[in-house]
């Protein structure tokens, strides 16, 4: 992702430093703040809900320099890039924390932003979840073909894919039956970034969107992202996309696939966090066969 909102020397007054009068004496700090993101939306729609406000970012970086003092400035990068990297279009942050007036011993120039400093680079790092089905055409190839695809997105990392299962079809005309399967991994990427990624995996397969809830080459829909067991799960609807996935918890063409990818995943219900093993004990599974035998990866 090249799309990147930078904040450059914010200053900030204040005693941090290893030695007991810096705790004391103010000294002068300054921040560069560069953010990766995905810009695109926010740029076609004018709207600030689809980028990051670098008045919150300048805000919440200068009430962490305004803390009690703290050793080094290592630790003031490490809490100015968590925070950044809360805001869900964050991807990827860089973080420069200058002290310039260090008592290091030793003379720099006085000309520019001179002196002690250190740079952290931290990039986003999400579990995620993305259901797949299928119901027409060869659909063992599409989903295999899809699996593949997803392990080409920049940013998504696969870490499981689990076996496939024969669906009946819920809701909508009527049509072929499902296979279906769930891949979980890690995302540095924006949930809206990589909803933008499936939908043009589907589109590369044929997929439409004329009747709702209607037969399809393919299907994938991005179930959760983060960790409700950790309370590091997104939870909005932002009218494009809703996390997390609204009817997951009642669809056991999910969580069947879901539990056999990871026998330990939670799912957060209202506010509850359930564990999906158990969410599917008490859904319709009625409907749900194991599928043929695959090797996507």
């Amino acid at each position: 992702m090249t799309d990147r909102i930078t904040l450059t020397q914010l200053a900030v007054t204040t005693p941090h430093g290893v030695l007991a009068h810096e705790k004391r004496e103010p000294q002068r700090f300054f921040v560069d703040i560069a953010i990766e993101c995905d810009l695109s939306m926010a740029g076609a729609s004018d709207d600030l809900g689809q980028t990051i406000s670098y008045a919150d970012v300048a805000q919440d970086a200068e009430r962490i320099l305004l803390q009690p003092p703290v050793d080094l400035i290592e630790s003031l990068a490490e809490q100015i890039a968590a925070s950044v990297l809360a805001h869900p279009a964050a991807e990827a942050v860089e973080v420069t924390v200058h002290k310039p007036d260090a008592p290091a011993g030793v003379d720099f120039s006085s000309i520019g932003l001179t002196g002690p400093a250190v740079t952290v680079r931290r990039e986003q790092h999400r579990p995620v979840v993305i259901a797949l089905g299928a119901n027409l055409g060869d659909r063992v190839a599409t989903l295999a073909s899809a699996v593949r695809a997803l392990g080409r997105i920049d940013g998504l990392e696969l870490i499981e894919v689990s076996g496939l299962f024969e669906t009946d079809p819920v809701g909508g005309p009527q049509q072929p039956d499902y296979l279906n399967a769930v891949a979980v991994g890690n995302s540095r990427l924006s949930p809206w970034t990589l909803l933008d990624r499936l939908h043009e995996i589907e589109a590369g397969r044929g997929r439409t969107r004329e009747i709702r809830w209607g037969a399809r080459t393919l299907d994938l829909d991005l179930i959760q992202v983060g960790d409700p067991a950790a309370d590091t799960d997104l939870h909005f609807d932002s009218g494009k996309l809703t996390l997390p996935h609204p009817r997951a918890h009642e669809r056991a063409f999910v969580l069947a696939p879901w539990a056999a990818a990871d026998p330990q995943a939670r799912l957060r219900v209202g506010r509850k966090v359930v564990p999906v093993a158990e969410l599917l004990r008490v859904a319709d599974s009625s409907g749900i066969h194991i599928g043929p035998q695959w090797r996507p990866w």
